[in-house]
């Protein structure tokens, strides 16, 4: 990916970093630090994509930094999957992986300097008190009693804090900034918490852990990053970021740049509302195809070409929007639709026999593998006496304007003959449909003398015989509100049919030995294969082929 330009118009962070390069001397340096508590979500990967992009377009480096200060939340499987989403979306740090836990040592020294330089100190405030003590956004806050501490008497406490001599929450270290100032990040932030967690890389080395807006300044300017480009929200957080590296005089003093972060209707992306999807079972797991993680994505077949052009087309902006996830939708179609070779698939297998074809009889028909690519080549599919085609594609008493099969009418079947339903076999007892008698017109072959006679209706089958039975899983989104936060309960918008698993589906017979792959099952959507287990193939639905981002930018 170094070589790929990742967003193909300018953006104002772009503009902002050339300018930086006409007036500076510097090699542009991003990084992207996720939080290890959780699997990466579409939004992330506009970050990384930007990062990453960024730092390509001017030749530059991007590290990947975890940023692992909250032990209590973070394990290693989200570690492992994280670096799993950057590679799989085609990016490499190289050999700069780091952690903000790389740093704790160097950490916890410049906390000390800013004791000694009077501009932190430790608070004996209850969370609660700290919070009655901050103030509004309208009124100013008040100055703890702890604020004035003598410096020994501070740097003693910090020391015995390290030292574990004080139970979970009872001190924090804070720095000294402005109680009134209007902006309540810059009131005395806390800087450092006890909290005794088991830390995934440092063990119980520590009980004290550096929060975010102290540690992640530090770690920018300590690796020497050139552009912090973070989300939107962090953007009041930006005068205590400059904070931390004039108080602790960093010689490398990055710049932060927000931009808006993702947001896509049809799903949430707190990772807290994730997280609690997962655990309380509502998705089975975070790679579920229906979850907006890239593991989710990925296990549905969504392709990582597909993700990079979703995010170049979506842009960076100021400020925040919402993108509808139809777009997502027409970038993986545009993406597959060149690629994706063309088999047959019935979902719902109604049976129909051609009473006039020769009992016995199988004849292999050609069908090109992909109409939008002919270097694809073509396959053989088999034909017989008995098919099956879709349920939905029969109906006994139909209304006007229906090009499908019914008593007396014609269809062709793709690559095959023209048929016409001639009798209609019911179940005695549920007066169900089970089978449908039609004739073929011989004449009529895909590619004969007499196969250009028209009829309204095309219809896929398969060959009864031959045909390979394995399981389709159909998803769709899953929640039913395109605002799912709207209300009380975001899980009460959850989506009842978000899947649907249908498990006597009927494939082309080559789908019995087919690898992990992408199809478009013709007239269906597109699909991708995601296991073939003895010749039983399962499938999930990655789209439809209904395209409405196509049909709203048309209109």
């Amino acid at each position: 990916m170094a070589e790929t330009e990742i967003f193909s118009s300018n953006n104002f962070i772009w503009t902002m970093i050339e300018e930086d390069l006409r007036t500076k001397d510097l090699k542009v340096h991003t990084r992207f630090p996720p939080e290890p508590n959780g699997y990466l979500h579409i939004g992330h990967a506009k970050s990384i994509c930007l990062n990453f992009g960024t730092a390509a377009k001017y030749s530059g480096l991007c590290n990947l930094r975890f940023d692992d200060t909250n032990p209590s939340k973070e394990e290693v499987e989200y570690v492992d999957s994280i670096q799993q989403d950057v590679k799989w979306l085609g990016f490499d740090w190289d050999d700069r992986r780091f952690y903000a836990s790389d740093y704790f040592e160097k950490l916890y020294e410049y906390a000390t300097r800013l004791i000694q330089a009077g501009k932190a100190y430790v608070c004996d405030l209850t969370p609660q008190e700290m919070k009655e003590y901050r103030g509004t956004l309208t009124e100013p806050g008040r100055e703890s009693p702890y604020r004035n501490r003598p410096v020994t008497e501070n740097l003693e406490l910090f020391e015995q804090m390290r030292a574990g001599e004080f139970a979970d929450g009872s001190r924090v270290l804070r720095a000294k900034i402005d109680m009134a100032s209007p902006n309540v990040n810059m009131r005395d932030p806390v800087l450092y918490r006890i909290l005794r967690a088991t830390h995934h890389r440092t063990g119980d080395q520590w009980c004290i852990y550096p929060m975010y807006d102290y540690a992640h300044p530090i770690s920018d300017a300590i690796e020497g990053i050139t552009h912090s480009i973070c989300t939107l929200e962090f953007e009041d957080h930006r005068p205590l970021y400059e904070w931390v590296l004039e108080a602790g005089q960093h010689e490398n003093r990055p710049q932060q740049i927000e931009f808006a972060r993702l947001n896509l209707n049809y799903t949430v992306m707190s990772k807290r509302k994730l997280r609690e999807l997962v655990e309380k079972g509502y998705v089975e797991g975070w790679d579920d195809p229906r979850m907006p993680t890239i593991s989710g994505l990925r296990r549905r077949g969504y392709t990582p070409e597909s993700i990079r052009d979703f995010c170049d087309r979506i842009g960076v902006a100021k400020s925040n929007s919402v993108v509808d996830f139809a777009l997502l939708e027409h970038c993986i179609r545009e993406d597959l639709n060149a690629k994706a070779p063309r088999v047959m698939a019935v979902l719902r297998p109604l049976k129909v026999v051609i009473d006039n074809y020769p009992e016995g009889q199988v004849e292999d028909l050609e069908a090109e593998n992909n109409p939008e690519n002919l270097e694809m080549g073509s396959r053989k599919i088999p034909f017989s006496r008995e098919i099956f085609i879709e349920q939905e594609d029969f109906m006994e008493d139909p209304p006007k304007k229906y090009f499908r099969l019914a008593p007396g009418q014609e269809v062709r079947l793709k690559h095959a003959y023209i048929i016409k339903c001639e009798q209609v076999i019911k179940d005695e007892q549920t007066g169900e449909i089970v089978e449908v008698h039609c004739t073929y017109d011989p004449e009529t072959k895909s590619g004969g003398a007499a196969s250009g006679r028209k009829v309204k209706g095309t219809l896929h089958w398969v060959s009864a015989a031959q045909a390979v039975k394995g399981q389709v899983n159909l998803y769709d989104q899953l929640f039913s509100k395109d605002n799912p936060e709207e209300g009380d309960d975001y899980k009460a918008n959850l989506n009842p049919d978000s899947l649907v698993v249908l498990s006597g589906c009927l494939f082309e017979p080559a789908l019995s030995s087919a690898a992990q792959g992408h199809f478009q099952f013709l007239r269906q959507g597109y699909f991708y294969l995601q296991q073939n287990t003895a010749g039983v193939p399962v499938f999930n639905r990655i789209v439809s082929l209904r395209d409405s981002w196509a049909k709203i930018q048309k209109g």
